[in-house]
């Protein structure tokens, strides 16, 4: 089942994806709903990102190449976490599929992508084993992380370089039914494909994560984990086109503009 969330006449609304068709509900995939039996083309609405997050959260360098990319950028020995790694982003950043990621006038010219698996939890859950973990997850989405390497490496927080406005592309939709271990992650730049990698690749999976975290948190419906990112992502411009695919959830494409351009 493919739930989105979407804006007609300023109303906001979730809705079941079915082909081009979006069946109307009442309610929400978190609280409950029932179906209206209306029917609504996509195209007739605006989608929204399809969740707003209770909290946000984002997990750390969790991919080998990714840590391997990194460390060589710095000069430095590459160092994998020993231990499922947590930290937060901001709602401020969010924007849907199709919106644009606008880069700052001040920013430089390393303003990367970097394409991630996102999964939503759909109850509240605390103390969860590794092996129940993943029935706390409503599905999955997608997300670009993008990021300001200069800032990244000044600004001890990251408050700007991973959340300035418009950064946290998300959509287009939740994915109930997933496979982990079959999906791939394809980024492409103008159409022209830049990374391609085994989505579940991850030095520690979202069971590892969702178990770690709820020992000590709490989750809530809602809620997004983002799982991290593979490999070396290219830099992004004014006039690009970035496009996210995660095989068996979607695609999640945002343009991309430089504020003053």
């Amino acid at each position: 089942m493919r739930w989105v969330r979407y804006e007609r006449n300023g109303e906001k609304a979730y809705g079941i994806l079915e082909g081009e068709d979006i069946l109307e509900v009442r309610g929400d995939p978190f609280a409950g709903y029932e179906r209206t039996g209306t029917r609504r083309s996509r195209k007739a609405v605006k989608l929204l990102i399809p969740v707003e997050p209770r909290t946000f959260y984002a997990a750390g360098l969790n991919y080998p190449e990714h840590v391997m990319e990194m460390a060589k950028k710095h000069g430095t020995q590459p160092n994998l976490p020993k231990a499922a790694d947590i930290g937060y982003r901001a709602n401020n950043a969010l924007i849907a599929d199709g919106e644009p990621i606008v880069i700052p006038a001040d920013a430089g010219n390393e303003v990367q992508y970097e394409g991630e698996l996102v999964a939503v939890i759909g109850k509240k859950a605390k103390h969860l084993s590794e092996s129940d973990a993943l029935s706390s997850i409503l599905g999955y989405t997608i997300g670009n992380d993008v990021s300001e390497r200069g800032w990244q490496r000044e600004d001890r927080t990251l408050w700007r370089a991973k959340n300035a406005d418009t950064f946290k592309p998300m959509g287009p939709w939740i994915e109930t039914e997933v496979d982990l271990d079959a999906l791939e992650t394809i980024v492409r730049v103008n159409g022209v494909e830049t990374d391609r990698f085994r989505t579940n690749h991850m030095i520690f999976g979202v069971a590892t994560f969702l178990a770690r975290m709820s020992r000590y948190l709490t989750l809530y419906p809602g809620d997004v984990v983002w799982m991290g990112t593979e490999g070396a992502p290219k830099n992004l411009k004014h006039g690009d086109l970035c496009e996210i695919e995660i095989t068996g959830i979607g695609t999640l494409g945002n343009p991309v503009l430089r504020e003053g351009l």
